[in-house]
């Protein structure tokens, strides 16, 4: 009997025990949820755009602009004079006056060189003196033929007689009309030993001096070399890819109007137009005038030429230049960054914030691409567009929406700039761009 007290007593012992340990344990547990609480409310708890309370995600946005956009391409070009030569003696003689300087503004027909004509001027003399002496006896066979046919109406002399005295006659006007002709060469020798200028440009540096003998030659060295400066050419190479688009700005209108040219324009020398804030004011205005009728199979490109005017002279042969050609314009173009395409294989897609502040993935067509921007189809004019961020979402997300870190403002600004000097009335690209292969 006094084992049993025993056993209960051990029991109670063990109940004990086990209801101390319990309470510990759950109070424990109490103490971690309350600190995990307290470190997820705190300010600065959690990295940008992660999920809160309610799961929404936090992005910067952008809004999609509405806008013209001019398509232009870029390309490096080289000024080449539309009218060059070097000037050539066509006769051996000496130089008499060099009236032309290293670098003189010439006009067409201008003096440039005067040489040593008294040899010319003496064979020109000789040659108008046998043209008189051969008139004079021509005059002599017309009254010998007038009287032959006097007395052949007369009966005084045979036919044969006239028939001698024509043959004379014809042959004294071939001698005339040869004794002119050397006339005419004495005088276009004589010529030769005056040189002017061909057309108004610059002169080259002078390579002879008074007193100098120059000979008739193709090659060696020129008494000078003159190039037109104004207008002036820019030769320059565009991709293959760019052919059709250059082709029909240059193509006529379904009226059979003439084309107005793309517009051409050289862009300040050392500035790059990619470049935020960049001064994009071109240097000079010109027209594309040619088009090679070969492409350059070894480099994939294609030859062109614009005409510029020049009267300032700010453009020299010779001289290495970025120009900008304005294809056309992309008219009502939705314009978004690019940094808000996601890109996905071949396909383009960006996040587009909804009216229940959700994130919807959209499908687009990237058009052309300008500077930081990109002309795309898929977006409506003023949607929301996610660029900080997108990368955490999916689709149907709810979200929160700040202004994004890059400021559209500055690039409609770079726009603005870039619309000035294409000379539209609206936004224009800032750096060089592609268009789509597929066109407008």
């Amino acid at each position: 009997m006094r084992r049993k007290p025993v056993v209960l007593s051990l029991i109670i012992v063990l109940l004990l025990a086990g209801g101390a340990w319990g309470w510990k344990s759950r109070g424990a547990q109490s103490t971690q949820g309350q600190a995990g609480q307290g470190s997820s409310a705190a300010p600065g708890g959690r990295a940008p755009g992660a999920s809160g309370a309610a799961g929404m995600q936090t992005v910067g946005v952008v809004t999609a602009r509405q806008q013209d956009v001019p398509v232009v391409v870029e390309a490096s070009g080289t000024v080449a004079a539309l009218n060059q030569v070097d000037i050539r003696p066509q006769t051996t003689s000496t130089v008499q006056d060099v009236l032309v300087k290293d670098g003189q503004s010439v006009t067409k027909g201008q003096l440039l060189f005067r040489f040593d004509a008294r040899a010319d001027r003496a064979n020109l003399d000789k040659a108008r003196a046998q043209l008189a002496r051969d008139k004079a006896a021509l005059a002599d066979l017309q009254r010998q033929y007038d009287r032959a046919k006097e007395l052949v109406d007369q009966k005084f002399v045979s036919q044969s007689a006239l028939d001698t005295a024509l043959a004379n006659l014809e042959g004294g006007r071939s001698l005339v009309t040869a004794d002119e002709a050397a006339v005419q060469s004495a005088q276009v020798a004589v010529s030769y030993n005056e040189i002017r200028a061909p057309f108004s440009g610059r002169a080259g540096a002078v390579n002879v001096w008074p007193g100098s003998l120059v000979q008739a030659s193709a090659t060696g060295t020129p008494l000078v070399n003159i190039v037109q400066i104004d207008p002036v050419g820019i030769t320059f190479n565009l991709p293959e890819t760019e052919l059709a688009p250059v082709l029909e700005a240059m193509r006529p209108g379904a009226d059979g109007a003439r084309p107005t040219p793309p517009e051409v324009l050289v862009m300040q020398a050392g500035i790059d137009s990619g470049k935020t804030g960049a001064k994009t004011e071109p240097v000079a205005r010109g027209k594309l005038i040619f088009v090679d009728n070969l492409v350059d199979a070894s480099t994939g490109t294609i030859k062109l030429k614009a005409e510029f005017e020049n009267k300032q002279q700010k453009l020299w042969p010779g001289q290495y230049l970025r120009v900008r050609m304005l294809l056309r314009s992309i008219k009502n173009a939705v314009v978004i960054p690019q940094a808000a395409i996601i890109l996905r294989g071949t396909d383009r897609q960006v996040y587009v914030v909804s009216p229940d502040k959700t994130a919807q993935l959209k499908t687009v067509r990237l058009r052309y691409v300008f500077g930081e921007m990109a002309v795309v189809d898929g977006v409506e004019p003023g949607a929301t567009v996610v660029l900080d961020g997108k990368q955490n979402l999916r689709p149907g997300v709810p979200v929160r929406t700040q202004p994004a870190a890059v400021d559209p403002a500055a690039a409609a600004r770079q726009q603005a700039e870039a619309s000035a000097a294409a000379g539209t009335r609206v936004a224009a690209a800032s750096g060089a761009g592609k268009a789509d292969a597929s066109g407008e």
